[in-house]
This record gives C-alpha cells, sequence and structure tokens, in this order.
C-alpha cells in the first residue's frame, strides 16, 4: 500500500564527479522545492527503497544531491534512472481550486454540449505536459464514444476558460473545448 501513497517528484539523470554525487531532474515548480521534503524513497523497476540525502544543492540550472554511504561514482551510477517519490502527506496543501498534477492523472474527461444534452466523454488524464503559456492535458481516448478517434486529445489546462469544472472526489473534469471532428 505504501506505493499508493507516493507521488513522483523527481528523477535521477547521470552521475555527477566522482564522489556519488548525482544530477537530478525536479518535477517540482520551483525546481528546489524538491530538496525541502524530509525522506525520499527511490523507485526503478518495481523495486522501492527509502534513502537519505545527505548534502544537496543547485548546481547550473539543475540541481545535484548525495546519498549517504554512496561516496563512489561506480556506486552512485547504480542510482541512474531512479524515480525520487515522496509521501503524499509530506505535499504543502493546496487553496481551493488547486491541483496537484498526479490529482489530475486519471480524471475522466467530458466535453461541454452547449445544445442541452449530456456531456459527451472525451478519455481520461493521461498526463500533462508542461510548455510555459500554459499545461496541456494530454487525454487518452480508445472508445468511439469520443468525438475524435484519435488516441490523444491535447488540451490547454485553462481553468476558468476552456476547464469549466474539476472534481477530484467524482473523478471527472467538464471542458470547453472544440475537436474536430
Amino acid at each position: 500500500m505504501l506505493e499508493q501513497n507516493l507521488v513522483t517528484v523527481g528523477k535521477i539523470s547521470a552521475v555527477f564527479g566522482i564522489k556519488g554525487w548525482l544530477k537530478v531532474y525536479s518535477y517540482t515548480d520551483p525546481i528546489e522545492n524538491l530538496l525541502s521534503y524530509d525522506r525520499f524513497w527511490l523507485e526503478k523497476d518495481g523495486q522501492l527503497q527509502t534513502v537519505n540525502i545527505d548534502a544537496a544543492k543547485r548546481h547550473g540550472d539543475g540541481l545535484i544531491i548525495h546519498i549517504e554511504s554512496v561516496d563512489d561514482r561506480d556506486k552512485a551510477k547504480e542510482y541512474t534512472r531512479w524515480q525520487i517519490k515522496i509521501a503524499i502527506e509530506q505535499m504543502p496543501s493546496l487553496g481551493d481550486g488547486e491541483y496537484y498534477w498526479h490529482q489530475l492523472q486519471g480524471l475522466s474527461v467530458y466535453l461541454h454540449n452547449k445544445q442541452g444534452k449530456p456531456p459527451i466523454l472525451l478519455g481520461k488524464i493521461d498526463y500533462l505536459l508542461e510548455t510555459g503559456a500554459n499545461d496541456v492535458l494530454v487525454i487518452k481516448s480508445n472508445h468511439k464514444s469520443a468525438v475524435n478517434s484519435a488516441q490523444e486529445i491535447l488540451i490547454p489546462y485553462l481553468p476558468g476558460d476552456v476547464v469549466m469544472s474539476t472534481d477530484i472526489e467524482a473523478g471527472t473534469m467538464l471542458v470547453d473545448w472544440q475537436i474536430d471532428e
């Protein structure tokens, strides 16, 4: 059950130097927020282990970390491509109408029907993309009830404009978006 209470906040991308340091790609915004968590789990190929980070710092436009007792390049290399996870409970609370990406993934997305008919199921949110201007919902659609039979539908995540409502408890999102037929 522990895995269900974990969320991925970054990944180890490469070794750094010869003393066991590792380059980290952070999914947090700003990236330094990754370093504010107390406890980390690393996961790769279904294997999960806890680690203690005994040193970490910003380096260029990224981060580097040092795992306790990992003091050479060869040992550090074993950790490349591992996902960095934290317990969901460690994440700060958000305000009303704010969501973490992991909360949106898996929601069923419905297209608002302006003719007063029931909304049309487009599919489920597979993941989100960060584009700079705004985040983008990537919706997996694999059934004919969707307006568009494409496997992926990209919709900008613009609450109050494109995204009309989000109900985490019900697992749904309602969008106002034009789909090519």
